[in-house]
C-alpha cells in the first residue's frame, strides 16, 4: 500500500474546503484494513492539529460517546485496537482541543472500567495510556490484591485460591486495558491463548513469553522488557504473584469462557 498522503491539508483553506479534505481522509481510513491503520494513525499524528482533528472524528465514529471495547473478553469479539491506538495519540498530544475532546467523550478512556468489587481502575488506565508498562504492571498486582481482600493487600501477593474467587468482570476490565493499550500484545487473555497453543506446557510458555531462558528465570525488573518490543504475552507479570498455581488459576478462570 502506498504511503498515506495528508498533503491536502492547507492551513489557509476555508472551513468548507478543510471539511471536504477531512471527509475524504475519513473515507480512506474507513476502507483501510486494521493492520495498515496503525501507521496511518502515526502519520496523522505527525501532521499536527489537522491530523488530530481527523483522528478525533474517527475515534468518535468508531466508538460513539461510550466506547464498548470490553466485549473482547465477555463475548469473544475482537477488541477495537485501532480505537485504543487513536486514543493514545490524542491522550499524549499537547493539544487543548484533544484534551477537551477526551474529557467530554472519553473521560476514563475507551474501556468501560467495570468492577463488581468497586475497584477504581482509572489509575491503571492512565499508566497504560502513557505506555508506562512497568508502573502499570506493579499497579495491576496491587489491584489484584485489592480484589483478593485486605490480607492480600497487606502481604502484597495472592493465593491461587483467592484468584478463583475473582469476579470475572474485574479480570475482563484489567485484561481489556492491557489489550487496548498494547495493540493486542499484552494481557491475561493473550497469555492464556499462548498457554493453550503450547498444550498447557508451562516451560514452553515461560520461554515463549520471555519469562525464562533455559533453566534461568528472567530477573525482575531489569531482565524484563517494558515496551512493545517485548515478546507477545510478556506482560503483565502474573508469575510474580507466587508460582504456577496462581497463574494456573488465572488461566483457568471462567472470565475467559463466558459468552
Amino acid at each position: 500500500m502506498s504511503s498515506f498522503s495528508i498533503n491536502s491539508f492547507d492551513s489557509t483553506a476555508t472551513p468548507d474546503a478543510f471539511e471536504q479534505v477531512t471527509e475524504e481522509l475519513l473515507t480512506r481510513l474507513r476502507s483501510t484494513p486494521e493492520k495498515g491503520l496503525f501507521s496511518l494513525i502515526q502519520e496523522l499524528e505527525a501532521n499536527g492539529e489537522a491530523g488530530l482533528t481527523v483522528l478525533m472524528k474517527l475515534l468518535q465514529e468508531r466508538c460513539g460517546d461510550r466506547c464498548s471495547l470490553l466485549e473482547s473478553s465477555s463475548t469473544g469479539e475482537k477488541p477495537d485496537l485501532v480505537a485504543g491506538a487513536i486514543y493514545q495519540v490524542l491522550f499524549r498530544a499537547e493539544s487543548p482541543a484533544c484534551a477537551d475532546f477526551l474529557q467530554t467523550h472519553f473521560p476514563t478512556g475507551v474501556v468501560p472500567l467495570r468492577s463488581q468489587s468497586n475497584i477504581d481502575y482509572h489509575p491503571l488506565q492512565i499508566l497504560l495510556a502513557k505506555q508506562d508498562f512497568q508502573a502499570a504492571d506493579q499497579l495491576t498486582l496491587q489491584k489484584l490484591c485489592e480484589l483478593a481482600g485486605e490480607s492480600a493487600v497487606q502481604r502484597k501477593w495472592i493465593y491461587f485460591t483467592e484468584v478463583e474467587q475473582f469476579p470475572a468482570i474485574d479480570l475482563q476490565t484489567i485484561d481489556a486495558l492491557w489489550l487496548i493499550h498494547s495493540q493486542g500484545q499484552f494481557g491475561f487473555s493473550v497469555q492464556r491463548d499462548l498457554w493453550l497453543s503450547v498444550g498447557k506446557n508451562w516451560d514452553k510458555l515461560w520461554a515463549k513469553i520471555g519469562w525464562k531462558d533455559g533453566i534461568n528465570w528472567t530477573r525482575y525488573p531489569q531482565g524484563f522488557t517494558w515496551d512493545l518490543t517485548a515478546p507477545k504475552g510478556h506482560l503483565p507479570l502474573s508469575n510474580q504473584l507466587r508460582g504456577v498455581r496462581a497463574m494456573a488459576s488465572l488461566m483457568a478462570h471462567p472470565a475467559w469462557n463466558q459468552s
